[in-house]
C-alpha cells in the first residue's frame, strides 16, 4: 500500500518597499485599492487565508521586514488559484502600477511554498522562505511562478511545519 502525500496548500509572501509613506497623497491610489483588492482575494476561488493585523482589514501596518516595507502573506488551494487572482482580477491593476508606489527590488520579493492544509504560516516563516530563495535559488522549499514545484515534490519539506 502506498502512502498518499499530505493535503497541501500554497503559501505566498510578497514584500514591497514603499516609495512614500502610506499617508502620502502619491500613495493614495494604492491605498484606495486595498479594500476592493483584498475583498476580491477573500472571495476568489481557491482563497484560503491572508494575514491581517489584529483589529484591521489588512496587514499594511505590520512592518516585520523594515519600516518602509509592507508584506502580503496568503494561502491558496493551488498555484492556479493564486495565478488567476494575481493576473486575472483587479489585482492586476496594482501590479501594472506598482512602480508608481514601490521601489524596484534587486533580489526576489515574492516566494511560494507548500504548507500542510490548515497551516497558516507566520511572517517569520515566510521571511525565512524568501531568504532561502534569495540565498539558494528556487527549490521545492521556496520557489516562484517561473520556477514552480508541485506539492508532491515539496512533500519532504512539509514535515515539521
Amino acid at each position: 500500500m502506498t502512502a498518499s502525500a499530505p493535503a497541501a496548500h500554497l503559501a505566498e509572501l510578497n514584500i514591497a518597499t514603499l516609495r512614500h509613506p502610506l499617508d502620502d497623497p502619491r500613495i493614495a491610489p494604492f491605498v484606495e485599492l486595498l479594500d476592493p483588492v483584498n475583498a476580491a482575494a477573500d472571495g476568489a476561488p481557491g482563497f484560503v487565508w491572508r494575514l491581517v493585523e489584529e483589529g484591521a482589514a489588512d496587514a499594511t501596518a505590520l512592518r516585520p521586514a523594515g519600516e518602509d516595507v509592507i508584506v502580503n502573506l496568503s494561502v491558496w488551494e493551488s498555484q492556479e488559484a493564486l495565478w488567476d487572482f494575481a493576473y486575472r482580477s483587479r489585482h492586476l491593476e496594482v501590479m501594472r502600477r506598482r512602480r508608481e508606489w514601490f521601489e524596484r527590488h534587486v533580489q526576489a520579493h515574492m516566494v511560494l511554498w507548500w504548507v500542510p492544509a490548515g497551516h497558516h504560516p507566520t511572517v517569520d516563516e515566510a521571511l525565512e522562505r524568501l531568504a532561502d530563495l534569495n540565498a539558494h535559488g528556487p527549490s521545492p522549499r521556496a520557489f516562484t511562478f517561473a520556477s514552480s514545484y508541485t506539492a508532491a515534490e515539496a512533500a519532504p519539506h512539509l514535515q515539521g511545519v
